[in-house]
């Protein structure tokens, strides 16, 4: 415990959450008024950063798949894949659903439908429908996978090629260099980022899962339930985390992603499936059309918040979850090309999201348009019975909302679970199997500060935590991005001498049977 506390990393970073623990506990009214303050300060003089940071990495990103360097194996020039192709991509696939998308899934378009991005389109048309879909896929596509993409790449990188440890410090060495203190800076930026990015996802998951409770069962949607729901969560993961129960977990994720296909496979069969099609079709001919001017769209010109509340949220949100999904992507993708690696990332992943937004948000918006089932009204109302006002309209309407919330709940357990290994990984130099105590801390503490943004503004403060938390974090991911460049181009020499080393042998392999056939 003495060597655990004396690391620093671990014990300010601890430190400030627990601080941020107290503080929105015993004064929640207050804590909240500053973290509105602190939202309305940072989307009002950072929104232009987050916007160019994300387009320049999506730039830098296809910039390395069409280079010489996505030639560079990840894990050395005689590394073999560790999962089969279509293995790596079940696993990407898991890696796309999350239960942000479960969340946001109904949630989002129909929001855009009821309060449209742009005064030039009215709300409740179909215009507005078409735009809601289009903004939707934006906000889930290549985007916010592009910042994953980075981020595991260069955890991939430096676990498979350098043998170095995945702490964001150690990969920033090459531009800060060895210094202690500009490491356990880097480290901690990174760990208060990361818990902020899980609290929001989780919290997320807490405010549907009531909810669901209260759309299906009549709970009440209050705190108390909600602190209910956390309680809960926080006894599976940290069984799992604790007991080493990992086979429960790997049974526990099987589990979910069969849920999340049966959820899929019935609203795409009982709903509207060629509405879907073509409105699946439809926006992603928007997307691509519209990608530069909704990547960067601001409105300077007159005061509307609409971008700064979605897409600077969305863009910190994913900043702010980086360091966990992309050690994820990194584990899995040892023997991969830079350039696969990229293609696979980039596309896997954000195709599943804008297919499960077509048939969620699709199947919603075709109700509210031919069945005028008010929807996007109710979602207005209370955004987290979205999912579940949508599946209301579906026959089976209550066994198909149940497994909904088992689905929510289980995504809960086992993000969490992993979200508190990383984060004890990463206050522990990096350890592949960090003390159990280190592990229990760190679930306390986000299990806490979770709770504490809900009691103190709910989706909102959520919202306040990843924007805020990202923003240091945004220069540490654009100077990572130079530092991968700097070493794939010290990876091409000997990848060049070998070349030329083969080429020799082959070159005197043919002169030999020339002479040969001479003789």
């Amino acid at each position: 415990m003495k060597e655990i506390v004396k690391n620093p990393v671990f014990s300010v970073s601890a430190l400030i959450i627990l601080v941020l623990v107290l503080l929105g506990g015993l004064f929640p009214v207050r804590f909240g008024e500053i973290a509105s303050a602190v939202f309305d300060m940072t989307t009002r003089n950072f929104s232009w950063f987050y916007l160019l940071s994300v387009f320049f990495i999506i730039l830098f990103l296809l910039s390395l798949a069409i280079s010489k360097f996505g030639t560079i194996r990840l894990g050395g020039n005689e590394a073999k894949p560790e999962f089969s192709f279509v293995t790596w991509i079940s696993m990407l696939f898991s890696a796309g659903l999350g239960v942000g998308l479960v969340f946001w899934g109904v949630a989002e378009p129909m929001s855009h439908f009821f309060t449209t991005p742009t005064d030039k389109v009215q709300p409740l048309t179909t215009d507005a429908a078409r735009l809601a879909m289009g903004y939707s896929f934006f906000h889930w596509g290549i985007s916010q996978w592009s910042v994953y993409a980075l981020m595991g790449l260069i955890m991939c990188y430096m676990q498979f090629n350098k043998k170095k440890d995945l702490l964001i410090s150690t990969s920033l060495e090459p531009i800060t260099g060895p210094k202690k203190g500009i490491k356990n800076l880097v480290d901690i930026f990174a760990v208060i980022a990361t818990v902020m990015g899980v609290a929001t996802s989780i919290g997320l998951g807490v405010l549907q899962t009531n909810g669901g409770l209260n759309a299906v069962f009549g709970l009440p949607n209050n705190f108390l339930v909600q602190l209910i729901i956390i309680a809960i969560m926080f006894i599976g993961y940290m069984l799992s985390s604790t007991t080493g129960l990992q086979k429960g977990i790997k049974i526990l994720s099987n589990v979910n992603m069969a849920l999340a296909l049966l959820l899929l496979a019935f609203v795409f069969i009982m709903g509207p499936t060629v509405f879907i099609l073509e409105t699946f079709t439809l926006a992603i001919g928007d997307y691509i059309t519209h990608f530069v001017e909704y990547s960067l769209r601001l409105q300077p010109y007159k005061e509307d918040t609409w971008v700064k509340d979605w897409t600077v949220f969305y863009w910190a949100w994913a900043i702010s979850w980086s360091p966990f999904v992309g050690a994820f992507i990194a584990r899995v993708s040892k023997g991969r090309t830079v350039r696969e690696f990229i293609y696979g990332v980039l596309i896997v992943p954000p195709v599943i999201s804008c297919f499960w937004i077509a048939t969620f948000g699709g199947t919603a918006l075709w109700y509210d348009l031919h069945k005028n089932t008010n929807i996007a009204e109710l979602v207005n109302e209370d955004v987290t019975s979205a999912l579940f006002q949508m599946l209301n309209n579906l026959p089976l309407s209550m066994v198909i909302s149940a497994i909904g919330i088992i689905l929510i709940f289980t995504f809960l357990i086992t993000s969490a679970d992993s979200a508190t290994f990383i984060m004890a990984s990463m206050t522990s130099n990096g350890a592949m199997n960090p003390a159990v105590i280190t592990k229990l801390i760190w679930g306390v503490l986000m299990a806490a500060i979770c709770g504490v943004l809900i009691y103190a503004g709910g989706l909102d403060a959520l919202q306040t935590a990843a924007l805020v938390a990202a923003l240091p974090f945004t220069f540490i991911i654009l100077l990572l991005a130079i530092t991968l460049w700097k070493m794939l181009r010290t990876e091409m020499i000997p990848i060049k001498k070998h070349e030329i080393k083969r080429l020799k042998k082959m070159r005197e392999h043919i002169e030999r049977e020339n002479q040969q056939k001479k003789k």
